[in-house]
């Protein structure tokens, strides 16, 4: 499969009760319910081999592990997503405005994206790590 294909092609359609079967409680909480987990837990922190990383609710490709950078954020970070992957929107949650990143496939929430990140964009991507997928590349 290449890295530009979604691998679920019926996810954008699920409802809720599919996608409950579908994503582990996690999983939900955080692509369906916009919840975040716990920083320092997600094992894609020390992720450090080549590939792509993924939408773990419908396999849509978002992240080349190339744009992937050690923030100290205590997430998975990244200073660009591929291509048309994610969309942004205004959060004023918690007392605060943010910018939320979800998947431009599926509406996930991934996380945040903040202005400090690295050259060459200036951006953290701060993505949950429980709301991605990694595939290494051959």
């Amino acid at each position: 499969m290449a890295a530009s294909e979604p691998r679920d092609s019926a996810a954008d359609t699920r409802t809720e009760a599919e996608w409950r079967a579908a994503l582990t409680p996690e999983q939900f909480q955080v692509l369906r319910e916009h919840a975040t987990e716990r920083a320092g837990t997600s094992c894609l922190n020390a992720e450090k081999r080549a590939g792509t990383f993924f939408c773990a609710g419908c396999g849509s490709p978002l992240f080349e592990s190339g744009t992937k950078y050690e923030s100290g954020s205590g997430w998975p970070s990244f200073f660009a997503p591929l291509e048309g992957a994610v969309e942004t929107q205004v959060d004023r949650s918690h007392w605060m405005t943010r910018t939320e990143v979800h998947c431009a496939r599926c509406k996930g929430h991934l996380g945040h994206v903040f202005e400090d990140g690295p050259a060459p964009t200036g951006l953290r991507y701060c993505m949950n790590g429980v709301a991605l997928d990694f595939e290494p590349a051959d």
